[in-house]
């Protein structure tokens, strides 16, 4: 019915991970191949094709670690069970406050607006890089479309308040918007 909302995955490691860009981080994999593991909420999520996408543009090898689930693979992470891991802002930028994990670079092309200080993977060495999660409100199949068209306008009109932005933006995303159909495109 319509994209709620818009944003990067950030690239975070655990604080004794001896890389501070991922610059460093390329140079770590390719002296270890295949010794640098890497969580994911999962095979095929978006976060371990995420990885993927980057390992394979930066020419190195990691070895994945699926879980069932972010959390898991952060509480690893955060553990120092594994090196790596791509999330949401909302669930790693209250960790990298903390400490708890370092950022190295964010997965869209622009920088995040609640952490301006975090580079983009494309402008940390990797050329062309991005990924843009995004969460959308979906119906099931049949839905008439006076019901959609509702939905769509009510949830748009809420996107456009201002308190609205401000929160999503908080959160490390923007509000997107769009119709049904741009929606059902992106799907």
């Amino acid at each position: 019915m319509i994209q709620v909302a818009k944003g990067p995955l950030v690239a975070i490691v655990h604080p004794s991970v001896p890389v501070r860009s991922v610059r460093e981080l390329i140079a770590l994999a390719k002296s270890k191949p295949g010794e640098i593991t890497f969580g994911s909420s999962g095979q095929g999520a978006i976060v371990h094709l995420a990885t993927e996408l980057f390992l394979s543009m930066a020419g190195v090898k990691m070895t994945h670690v699926p879980y069932k689930g972010g959390g898991p693979a952060l509480v690893d992470l955060i553990a120092g069970q594994i090196y790596l891991v791509f999330a949401t802002p909302q669930t790693s930028l209250p960790h990298v406050k903390a400490g708890r994990v370092r950022a190295l670079a964010v997965t869209t092309p622009q920088r995040l607006a609640a952490e301006p200080g975090i580079p983009t993977i494309a402008e940390s060495g990797v050329p062309g890089y991005e990924v843009t999660n995004w969460h959308g409100l979906i119906g099931p199949k049949g839905l008439p479309r006076p019901i959609v068209d509702r939905l769509n306008s009510e949830v748009a009109k809420v996107l456009r308040l201002k308190e609205m932005g401000d929160k999503l933006r908080a959160d490390g995303v923007s509000p997107a918007g769009g119709t049904p159909e741009q929606l059902y495109e992106q799907i």
